[in-house]
């Protein structure tokens, strides 16, 4: 099998292109398969995590972008502040993150291919992806991942669903905080990421246009009124994906691909660098099957915190009492944060 490909990675998100990354630095062989051409933009926060801006220093990967400070909740005219004490995160624009990455990868002289993974079988000793026989096949495809389908390994998710909508606003930013706004049913994050360029995310159980959702925080609205928009609108939902497990035989599942609760603790990006590093650590061991319970670990904190969050916020009562809280308990908000700015893979029980 020498002549056989050690990996390839289906998907060119920040997820693919930082396993293909971490791979081409352990000595594989790796190709990733991206449809889409050029630079990629999604819905998405924008707002990088300490945790997330050290994963990508580790690749080299240094995005433009605006410090940001910490996290404030914002409700009723009254707001909460935590700084972040691992040091500053980043407002990133997607485009600006995906190009970086992208720029590492061609520099790493790592081939991206632009086509779709279509059918996906497997032996003991190989992939076949469309034909091609690769040793192993990571899929980095997104929320709805086909690949993830394709297998069989599409969990169906009950509960809450919630849907994401994001544009950006031409005004220089008022705060060095991700701000979220509090709504009666909404969330809505405000990250800045250029010196004349906010984003604006909002999270809501509700469909409908965009600045219907935004209307629903007056404060921010006004505070936007007159602010151009800089960009077209992107949406993003059902959020909340399942995985019945993450690995099957020779093809692994991280980032989005992997399973998905909430965009609400912000954690995407720094979750979906460890999970590529663990996921390429678990191959060059020789041991796929690890990155299940490596995965567990690594997202155990996601899950619980996200899912606390989501729970504990669902009635109106409590929403409006979000805020209050945060105010009147300001150790245990400045814990939270804390917890959520802290990097993933000190968690990691492997490369130790």
């Amino acid at each position: 099998m020498s002549d056989v490909p050690d990996l390839l990675v289906a998907g060119g998100g920040p997820a693919g292109l930082a396993t293909a990354l971490f791979a081409a630095r352990a000595g594989l062989d790796v190709q990733v398969w991206e449809p889409r051409e050029g630079v990629i933009d999604k819905a998405c926060g924008e707002g990088l995590m300490p945790g997330a801006v050290a994963g990508l220093a580790r690749l080299g990967v240094d995005p433009s972008g605006r410090d940001l400070l910490g996290i404030r909740y914002v409700a009723d005219g009254r707001a909460a502040t935590a700084d972040f004490r691992a040091g500053p995160g980043r407002g990133v624009r997607r485009t600006a993150l995906h190009d970086a990455l992208r720029r590492a990868v061609d520099a790493a002289g790592i081939e991206v291919v632009q086509r779709s993974v279509r059918r996906v079988t497997q032996d003991d000793q190989a992939v076949v992806v469309d034909g091609v026989r690769v040793r192993h096949l990571v899929a980095a495809d997104g929320l709805h991942s086909p690949v993830r389908r394709a297998l069989g390994l599409d969990a169906p998710q009950r509960g809450q669903v919630r849907f994401g909508q994001r544009q950006h606003h031409g005004t220089a930013p008022w705060s060095s905080h991700v701000e979220v706004h509090w709504s009666r049913d909404a969330e809505a994050y405000v990250t800045p990421v250029a010196d004349d360029v906010v984003g604006v995310a909002v999270l809501s159980r509700r469909k409908g246009p965009y600045l219907d959702r935004l209307a629903g925080f007056p404060e921010l609205a006004e505070r936007l009124q007159g602010a151009p928009a800089v960009s077209t609108i992107r949406g993003a939902g059902p959020l909340r994906q399942g995985a019945r497990r993450r690995v099957a035989g020779r093809v692994l599942l991280v980032g989005d691909a992997a399973g998905y609760v909430d965009a609400l603790t912000g954690e995407g990006v720094a979750l979906g660098l460890a999970q590529a590093e663990a996921a390429v650590a678990a191959l060059v061991a020789g041991a796929p099957g690890r990155y299940e319970r490596d995965w567990i670990r690594l997202t155990r904190r996601y899950r619980w915190l996200t899912g606390a969050l989501l729970a504990g916020t669902r009635p109106a009562p409590l929403r409006r009492a979000v805020v209050p809280v945060a105010r009147t308990l300001p150790p245990v908000f400045r814990a939270a944060v804390d917890a959520l700015a802290r990097p993933v893979a000190q968690e990691r029980g492997h490369g130790r």
